[in-house]
């Protein structure tokens, strides 16, 4: 079964020219928290959901909620949200990919993403801290990939950020040195979304934190902020200690992120 892009309501979406920013499910749902802020900090409206057999099915209510009127709207486990404002479109996906249905699904989101038009795409996504190479354990936890389109666009956008590139290591270490590739395990389809991106010219860029399983919303906020760096999505604020940060809103779901507490009758 291909993608089907289903709008809401009877209104037809061109999506065109817009940026789409994306999670991959990778290690501790980094990325699905960081969206989950975006779309909850630029109040965006749901405009669509991905129709796809490869995505375990979800439902559950509205985690956007801000009444008790919207609370009960319902949500699934791949929506759309965009911005007609700032040309931004934003993909939610809040379940796994069905075993087995990897690669069919990178193809109907790559298939979306070129019918689509969007003017680049990018894919926020974590990988394992404990797996870091040496030269990976000292500085920033985070960093990107751009595919070879997108490098021409941006130009030297990332060198002047000081953004560091996720470094190729070797394929086979202590054998040959000279085989060298991208390794970004618990990165779910990260790796594989990307050298498929390359190979069709498509302008995508990963930006990926290093991270472990347990309390993640640091590591949202983290990636969030560095996402912001270079999409300027909301303007910074300087506060007392003259520190520069952006105010992100946390969505009304959050509040249930690890259960609804201990219940008063153990005691």
């Amino acid at each position: 079964m291909e993608t089907v892009f289903i709008p809401s309501g009877s209104s037809c979406v061109n999506l065109k020219g817009y940026t789409l920013i994306m999670p991959v499910v990778s290690v501790g749902n980094v990325g699905q928290l960081t969206v989950d802020l975006i779309i909850s900090t630029l109040s965006l409206p749901r405009v669509g959901y991905i129709h796809s057999d490869c995505l375990l099915p979800v439902v559950g209510n509205n985690p956007y909620a801000t009444t008790s009127e919207n609370s009960a709207e319902m949500c699934i486990s791949s929506e759309v949200y965009a911005s007609a404002d700032q040309k931004l479109a934003v993909l939610q996906i809040r379940s796994p990919i069905v075993q087995g249905k990897h690669r069919s699904f990178r193809q109907q989101l790559l298939s979306w993403i070129k019918e689509s038009e969007f003017s680049k795409v990018v894919v926020l996504s974590s990988s394992y801290a404990y797996h870091r190479v040496d030269q990976q354990l000292i500085g920033t936890p985070l960093r990107y990939l751009a595919t070879p389109i997108l490098q021409n666009i941006v130009g030297d956008k990332f060198q002047t950020l000081k953004w560091k590139e996720l470094e190729r290591i070797a394929a086979f270490p202590g054998i040959s040195e000279v085989q060298q590739e991208i390794y970004i395990p618990g990165g779910g389809i990260t790796k594989l979304l990307y050298s498929d991106s390359c190979t069709e010219g498509i302008p995508l860029a990963v930006l990926l934190i290093f991270c472990s399983e347990g309390d993640n919303i640091p590591d949202a906020f983290n990636l969030l902020n560095f996402l912001n760096e270079w999409m300027e999505l909301i303007e910074k604020t300087h506060d007392h200690h003259n520190v520069t940060q952006a105010q992100w809103k946390i969505p009304s779901s959050w509040g249930l992120l690890f259960g609804s507490g201990i219940p008063p009758a153990l005691f």
